[in-house]
């Protein structure tokens, strides 16, 4: 009996959890699909009465739609910005996580503290000194400097998360292929990274949500679109007078689809990467 009220409880609970977890996202879709004048009235309904697709084909197709063509040019932003983060962020922090793994040398774990130390400092507190320090540079308004400022805290995340990985690879496997002859830079490349493969595209995966996301620096850092991303354009998808509320539904669910499609296909490396930590006995 027990355990039959055990089963309904936790059955009812994981129904709970996935409609408060899909609920955001199937009303995002719905809004983008209903016409304006819908999404109005009161009290809202969650089955549209009529349902559109043009604001998907504007986004694509409009070359006149100045809200169109913003998110077009942001969204480009975004893939160059978190594409490049990343990229940066896995060969920096991914050679100084092996190195804080493997070696011994001083102030190693005073140093490891230190990075995790900036990670966790809020971005409200530096970001006048930043702004300043990159006015006078005169790189305001620009993608490099929003790559910059993501890596503040991307490298940092990668040290404290791949320094885990590497530390729990045998050092059997290195004594292995220093017999054979390997260089140390060769046993990372042969040897190790095919190790950690999956935390490796795990922290991956998490670097370029982190850097997509991002909303603080792109909104104080950026002023045109020459450099703005994703999320500050869908913040921006407003009229004088009133706003498109469908609009801001549909660049939400186009701007969802690169994560989950990241996901998606990584989901095997990320399920790995996060319950083995990379390990291969």
């Amino acid at each position: 009996m027990k355990s039959k009220t055990l089963s309904a409880f936790q059955y009812a609970f994981g129904i709970m959890i996935t409609l408060c977890t899909l609920g955001p996202f199937a009303w995002l879709f719905i809004s983008s699909i209903s016409y304006q004048i819908d999404l109005q009235e009161v009290p809202l309904k969650w089955v549209p009465k009529r349902i559109t697709f043009e604001r998907y084909i504007d986004i694509f197709t409009n070359t006149h739609n100045d809200i169109a063509y913003a998110f077009r040019i942001s969204m480009g932003n975004s893939l160059m910005v978190a594409v490049s983060v990343t990229i940066i962020a896995l060969i920096i922090g991914g050679l100084a996580a092996y190195a804080f793994a493997k070696y011994q040398f001083n102030f190693r774990r005073q140093l490891i503290y230190l990075f995790l130390f900036t990670y966790m400092i809020p971005s409200v507190v530096i970001v006048i000194p930043l702004y300043l320090l990159f006015q006078k540079m005169g790189m305001l308004d620009s993608k490099l400097t929003l790559i910059i400022l993501d890596l503040t805290f991307a490298i940092p995340f990668v040290i404290w998360i791949m320094q885990s990985y590497f530390k729990q690879v045998s050092h059997d496997f290195y004594e292995a292929a220093s017999l054979d002859g390997c260089s140390r830079m060769q046993i990372l490349r042969l040897v190790v990274v095919p190790i950690v493969r999956p935390g490796i595209l795990a922290t991956m995966i998490f670097v370029f949500l982190l850097s997509w996301d991002e909303f603080f620096f792109s909104l104080l850092f950026t002023s045109t679109l020459h450099a703005k991303t994703i999320s500050v354009a869908i913040s921006e998808f407003s009229g004088k007078n009133a706003v498109d509320f469908g609009m801001v539904a549909t660049g939400g669910v186009l701007a969802s689809l690169p994560p989950l499609f990241i996901a998606i296909v990584f989901q095997k490396f990320l399920v790995q990467g996060m319950t083995a930590g990379g390990v291969k006995e």
